[in-house]
């Protein structure tokens, strides 16, 4: 018991030291004043801090600037809606997804530490919410650097400071793994108790909600490589969805959506709270994004763009250098305390993966109604009533006459917007399938090509070398055009 001790007090001290905050004290004590590092501690902070980094780095940098949501004007260097992205970009996200990596490993570790000794269904609860969250942030980096540190990474206390990478199919297949593991846990259904549930932020302790949200990610993860026919993905999606869908329950409304929903009371104050109005006002909205809205008489333009001259109105994405057009419509200053921009898988999303599975052929559902669902609750989600004859609009309504691609062009389309601030997944979806078209503005580098990737951060060729040099002669080229394996033929 004491070496348990000891190996669970080292576990508090890493995240104490690396990710508390002021504001998740009183999650952090422990009422038994025990040593061990209680996954109560553990699960907050990280959500929070993952969440707040993927919107920083979504909203003024890296995903709404690629995916032309919105353009941060100005003729400098490193203008990523230019595709011109430095190097030092690779950092910021690499460090803080590694780091709460960790931490959720930590709190797996502790509940599967506790449930040996006293098996409370609470602490196996415990571990399937921590396996679902380390496949998220994996998944996160995988999607983006393509082959990572992981089966050797966060292994530090073991001796390990410069861990191998892994293949990327080999990530998937033990985030497949992980997930599984989630959903058998989480069948004993054992909801946080009330002094607990404040651990919560997403789902306030409800077991069979944290269920539903690993097979809905299951769904995401499944669809995102399964044009890599050795997976057996679609197999797998089937199962899911039509063969075996007792067994994964899905996100089933609205409020079931993976939220981290902004309180605007420490800690769950949104990371765009302390942006000065001047540096928000700066990200323009662009046309693609705008314009779409605006043909279609959606009225989440309202929510997510302020009107210009009288109108809602973006600018060209890629313009040239030395061609600045005249500021449009910007993001309402209301968008800086929103609760839905923690958004991490809604259902809306979810609908969209079912409408898919089923245009290809995957599973007997129905896809109209799939596609109509998601459109109607990604409206809803935002406190809208679908407008009449929204449907039939002609670039929307769904005609089961079209060919396979125009059906998933449609799809993809409506889903862009379904996933208005969910870290980087516009730019994952478009990078599986191309769709939604963007325009391609005369300013654009990189030979006009989206990036198929962010570099590994420049000091792991210093610190990690001989596993750094492998990973690339593995991989391809550490630059942002070399395909991860999920995208290559």
């Amino acid at each position: 018991m004491k070496r348990i001790k000891q190996t669970i007090s080292s576990c508090l001290i890493i995240f104490l030291t690396a990710s508390c905050t002021d504001g998740f004290k009183e999650l952090s004590k422990n009422p038994n004043s025990s040593e061990f590092a209680l996954p109560q501690a553990l699960l907050a902070p990280a959500i929070t801090d993952v969440v707040s980094k993927n919107m920083n780095r979504a909203a003024k940098r890296l995903n709404n600037e690629l995916m032309q949501v919105h353009v941060l004007m100005g003729d400098v260097e490193g203008r990523i809606f230019r595709y011109d992205i430095r190097k030092s970009e690779a950092d910021y996200n690499w460090n803080n997804w590694f780091l709460q990596l960790t931490n959720f490993k930590n709190m797996y570790q502790s509940a599967e530490t506790l449930y040996t000794v006293d098996k409370n269904n609470i602490n196996k609860t415990y571990m399937g919410i921590a396996l679902i969250c380390q496949s998220w942030v994996a998944s996160l980096l995988t999607d983006t650097y393509g082959d990572i540190p992981y089966s050797e990474a966060n292994r530090g206390r073991e001796g390990i400071i410069m861990p191998k990478f892994d293949r990327q199919e080999e990530v998937y297949t033990d985030i497949f793994t992980k997930l599984e593991q989630a959903n058998e846990l989480l069948k004993t259904n054992a909801n946080l108790p009330g002094d607990l549930t404040s651990s919560d932020p997403i789902y306030g302790g409800v077991a069979l909600n944290w269920r539903k949200f690993g097979n809905s990610l299951y769904l995401r993860l499944l669809l995102r490589v399964s044009a890599k026919s050795e997976t057996n993905t679609v197999t797998k999606i089937k199962e899911i969805i039509q063969t075996n869908s007792a067994n994964y329950p899905l996100i089933s409304n609205n409020a079931e959506s993976a939220i981290l929903r902004w309180t605007g009371v420490l800690p769950y104050q949104s990371p765009f709270y302390t942006i000065r109005d001047p540096e928000w006002n700066m990200l323009k909205l662009a046309e693609f994004f705008v314009n779409n809205l605006r043909d279609w008489g959606d009225p989440r333009l309202a929510k997510w763009a302020t009107l210009s001259q009288g109108e809602y109105a973006g600018i060209p994405s890629g313009y040239p250098v030395g061609t600045v057009p005249t500021p449009r419509s910007a993001m309402p200053l209301a968008l800086k305390t929103e609760p839905l921009l923690g958004n991490i898988l809604n259902y809306s999303e979810l609908q969209f993966i079912l409408a898919e599975a089923a245009t290809r052929g995957w599973t007997n559902g129905n896809a109209k109604n799939h596609y109509e669902m998601g459109i109607t609750n990604g409206i809803s989600l935002w406190g809208y009533a679908l407008p009449p004859n929204y449907l039939s609009g002609v670039h929307i309504k769904w005609d089961d006459n079209e060919g396979l691609s125009s059906k998933i062009e449609k799809i993809q389309l409506q889903k862009y917007y379904a996933l208005f601030f969910t870290d980087f997944e516009q730019w994952f979806e478009y990078r599986r399938t191309g769709y939604p078209e963007l325009p391609k503005g005369a300013g654009l580098e990189n030979n006009g090509e989206m990036p198929s990737r962010i570099n590994y951060p420049t000091y792991l060729q210093s610190t990690n070398r001989d596993n750094y040099n492998e990973a690339v002669a593995r991989q391809g080229t550490d630059d942002i055009n070399t395909k991860v394996w999920w995208q290559r033929p």
